[in-house]
C-alpha cells in the first residue's frame, strides 16, 4: 500500500502542492499528466530524494516520511535505469542483496530466479553496457526488487523501448505484480500503458 497526503515539494520556483492519493496493496497504479507538472518529483519525494515541506508518505501501514531513502522499503527505477556501468548483470541484480548481509547462498538463490523471471539466464555475466535498452530495464527491474520490496516505483520504464521492447517489458510488469504481490506506482505519459497495466490512473 501506498499513501500519500498533503504531500508538498518546492524545487527552486517549481511548487507541488496537497498531493493526496492512495494505492491499495497489490495495486497498479498509472500517474499521469504534462511534463512538467511534478510527476518524477512526486516518486522521488515518496523515495525520499526530494525533500518534503509538508505532507506524509505511508509505506505498507509505515509512516516513512521521516525515514532515509534505504529504510523506506522502496524499490525504485528511474527514468534512465541508473545501473551500475561497471557490474555484469549478475552484480547488478545482486546489489541490493549484497548490501543488506544476505548469505551467497541466498543471494545465489535470488538471482538465478530473477534471471529466469525476466529472461536475462543468458546475460548474468556480461557488462550492462553491452545490453540493450530493453535488457538494460528488466535488469533494472530485477535490481529494483531483488530484496522483495513491497512497494516499486517505475519513472517512465517503457519510454525508450521499441514496440515488441514495450510488450515484453509490459508483460513481465503484469507477472511481477500477480507473484510478488507488490504494489506499484508507474510514472508515464502512454495511455496505452494505463490501458495495459493500470488498475487506477492518477492525474497531475
Amino acid at each position: 500500500m501506498i499513501a500519500v497526503s498533503q504531500l508538498c515539494v518546492t524545487a527552486g520556483k517549481f511548487c507541488l502542492a496537497n498531493v493526496s492519493f492512495v494505492i491499495p496493496t497489490g495495486g497498479h497504479a498509472v500517474l499521469m499528466g504534462p511534463s512538467g507538472v511534478g510527476k518524477t518529483t512526486t516518486l522521488e519525494a515518496i523515495c525520499g530524494l526530494r525533500r518534503i515541506e509538508s505532507g506524509r508518505v505511508v509505506i505498507a501501514d509505515k509512516d516513512v516520511t521521516q525515514l532515509p531513502p534505504a529504510a523506506r522499503g522502496i524499490g525504485f527505477v528511474p527514468q534512465d535505469g541508473a545501473l551500475f556501468p561497471h557490474l555484469t548483470v549478475r552484480e547488478n541484480a545482486a546489489f541490493a542483496l549484497k548490501v543488506r548481509g544476505q548469505s551467497p547462498a541466498n543471494i545465489l538463490s535470488r538471482v538465478n530466479e530473477l534471471a529466469s523471471r525476466f529472461g536475462l539466464k543468458q546475460l548474468l555475466d556480461r557488462r550492462v553496457t553491452d545490453l540493450s535498452g530493453g535488457e538494460k530495464q528488466r535488469v533494472a527491474l530485477a535490481r529494483a526488487v531483488a530484496a522483495r520490496p513491497p512497494v516499486l516505483l517505475l519513472d517512465e520504464p517503457l519510454s525508450a523501448l521499441d514496440v515488441p521492447g514495450r510488450e515484453i517489458l509490459r508483460q513481465h510488469l503484469q507477472r511481477l505484480r500477480e507473484e510478488e504481490k507488490i504494489t506499484i506506482l508507474h510514472v508515464t505519459h502512454d495511455p496505452a500503458d494505463a490501458e495495459a497495466l493500470a488498475t487506477q490512473v492518477i492525474s497531475l
